[in-house]
């Protein structure tokens, strides 16, 4: 799949999604996040979105873009975390990122760390190039949640919707 049809499936379930009937938990909120890549050039980029408490320490994996396990070594301090609390990372995997791609995915995070001293950490790492432990940090507060975090590596940006 060439780069324009990546960019039009991403927008399409941008637009189409809030309209699918997704069932929801209580006390529980769904949120569409785009991720938006940097022009980098090199192999597809390994991404881990993590929920981190208010001590700055993981909680919860989110997210993992990259479904091969043997690169999972190389995004280090999120692996030191699963090594010891491992998650069920089938259920929670999609596709690594190239380049300038672009990826929406959907977290489901409790209310309760909502505007609770909690981050959104987003950890990168490409084969052959710089990892990255905080490419993107964003406050999960109501703020951070409705706006635009600029990347600082292979994320250009991010950015959330309530679904």
């Amino acid at each position: 799949m060439n780069n324009f049809t990546r960019t039009l499936l991403a927008i399409a379930l941008i637009f189409t999604i809030p309209f699918t009937s997704l069932a929801q938990k209580p006390g529980v909120t769904k949120y569409k996040c785009m991720v938006q890549m940097t022009n980098y050039v090199g192999e597809d980029a390994y991404v881990v979105v993590s929920l981190i408490n208010p001590k700055g320490l993981y909680e919860k994996t989110l997210y993992v873009m990259g479904p091969d396990k043997k690169w999972y070594t190389h995004i280090k301090e999120w692996n030191k975390f699963n090594s010891k609390k491992p998650a069920n990372i089938s259920a929670i995997t999609g596709a690594s990122v190239a380049g300038g791609d672009r990826s929406v995915t959907t977290f489901e995070i409790e209310d309760s760390k909502l505007n609770a001293g909690y981050k959104l950490r987003f950890e990168t790492a490409v084969e052959d190039k710089q990892y990255y432990a905080k490419d993107i940090e964003v406050p999960l507060t109501t703020e951070g949640v409705s706006t635009k975090t600029e990347g600082t590596n292979y994320i250009r940006y991010v950015r959330f919707s309530q679904n």
